[in-house]
């Protein structure tokens, strides 16, 4: 088969080298379109699913959701096994499946499974999928460098603003924000007070939720001319929180500022975000989906920052803490000129060793088609450019030019010895001529 593979090349050259050319321009454009990262993505095919129970302890999340849900998921199809934590109100459920699964396949099935086992939980209680990112999908960190406003107005900038228009660049999947407070209106209540006008906890809570609403009316029709009736009962103040009325007394109406106080403040946080040991900053985290390229996603965001950076209140700006672009281009960068060099070495080696530029021609050649066409399997394989996967195309170069040279040197031994054979040939051939 060989034989006749290498007798087939030699009479159709033509089409050997054509065939060269395509394999190499197909293997160029498959470098344009193959995803650059820094390091291999060899997380596994997960789902998380992660339900909000604030204020209640980690053994009774475990028993009212952790369990009920774990129980209900390792019915999916393709799993391979669940995972699940409990903590101080919250619960995280890792569903790990088959490595061949897609992954958006994954999450349609357990957003399936969740929506019949919800009822089942306790009331107010909404498990929700996590990102459709990975492990390594943190690409890029930024914070506000924001003086003279409060980390209170930088967090709302944050969410209401920045976090809205940067998760439309594609590829991302989640700005994850971090830092400052999340402001709320809280609600202080004296218990003496409470006791005095006879009132508990749950109908203060219940006062302030029914005068926290908006309600629709209907359409009046008067002379022609349609009218929409509507209430808007949103709190929007402290004065309005504390004219709340809770309950009526000798005709005598009881606010909540008769047994309390409101005061707007932050929610109750478990850490804070320091940076460089100036103090708190507020900033996001940038979240890649599956699959995407961390080089061009990086720059999109990057480019919609400048956009966005023109809707800041003056003095505020952008402050990249991590951004994983430069370890690409570092890393890529590195390689590159690793691959480039030996490239040029190996050359060299071949030239001077066997002095024959047509040989040494035939090996450097194979070079750059090969590595060209390795690209089309890695984007046929779905494995982005990184540091372990250039660094095995950089190894496999001496691999490359050994064959070359083993290939050159036995067409060139056997070249020689039919050449030798075919000297004696026409030696013996001219005696004999002689003789006659």
């Amino acid at each position: 088969m060989v034989h006749k593979l290498i007798e087939w090349s030699l009479r159709n050259r033509f089409i050997v080298l054509l065939l060269s050319a395509a394999i190499f321009i197909w293997g160029i454009l498959s470098i344009e379109k193959n995803p650059i990262d820094a390091i291999p993505d060899l997380s596994e095919n997960q789902v998380i699913v992660f339900t909000e129970w604030m204020g209640r302890a980690p053994q009774l999340v475990e028993n009212q959701i952790t369990y009920p849900l774990v129980t209900n998921l390792q019915g999916l199809p393709k799993i391979k096994y669940v995972r699940a934590a409990s903590m101080f109100g919250m619960s995280f459920i890792y569903v790990i499946f088959e490595d061949d699964v897609d992954v958006y396949w994954a999450r349609s099935r357990v957003l399936e499974r969740l929506s019949t086992i919800s009822s089942t939980l306790p009331k107010g209680v909404a498990p929700q999928l996590g990102p459709d990112g990975t492990g390594v999908g943190h690409i890029l960190w930024y914070t506000l460098d924001a003086p003279g406003i409060d980390l209170g107005e930088q967090r709302a900038l944050q969410d209401w603003y920045v976090k809205f228009a940067l998760q439309n660049v594609p590829g991302v999947s989640e700005i994850a924000s971090f830092g400052g407070f999340q402001k709320e209106y809280q609600v202080t209540i004296d218990p003496n007070k409470l006791l005095y006008y006879k009132l508990s906890v749950p109908e203060v809570i219940s006062a302030v939720r029914a005068n926290n609403n908006e309600s629709g009316g209907r359409k009046f029709d008067m002379s022609d001319i349609g009218y929409i009736i509507k209430t808007s009962g949103y709190l929007k103040s402290i004065k309005e929180i504390e004219d709340i009325p809770l309950k009526n007394q000798n005709g005598i109406p009881i606010k909540v500022s008769d047994i309390g106080t409101v005061q707007m403040s932050g929610e109750t946080r478990l850490g804070i975000f320091d940076h460089n040991g100036t103090g708190e900053v507020v900033g996001g985290i940038v979240v890649m989906r599956y699959g995407e390229n961390a080089d061009a996603v990086i720059d999109n965001v990057k480019e919609k920052m400048k956009e966005v950076a023109k809707g800041l209140p003056k003095g505020v700006k952008f402050n990249i803490v991590y951004d994983r672009g430069h370890l690409i281009k570092e890393s890529i960068d590195s390689v590159k000129r690793t691959l480039i060099e030996e490239m040029l070495v190996v050359s060299l080696i071949v030239i001077i060793f066997l002095f024959h530029w047509r040989s040494a021609l035939s090996i450097i050649i194979q070079i750059p088609i090969t590595i060209a066409a390795s690209f089309i399997l890695l984007n046929a394989f779905g494995i982005s450019s990184n540091i372990m996967s250039l660094t095995g195309i950089a190894l496999a170069i001496g691999v490359i030019v050994d064959n070359g040279i083993i290939m050159s040197e036995n067409a060139y031994q056997h070249l020689s010895q039919r050449y030798a054979q075919w000297e004696s040939e026409q030696k013996n051939e001219t005696n004999s001529d002689e003789k006659n």
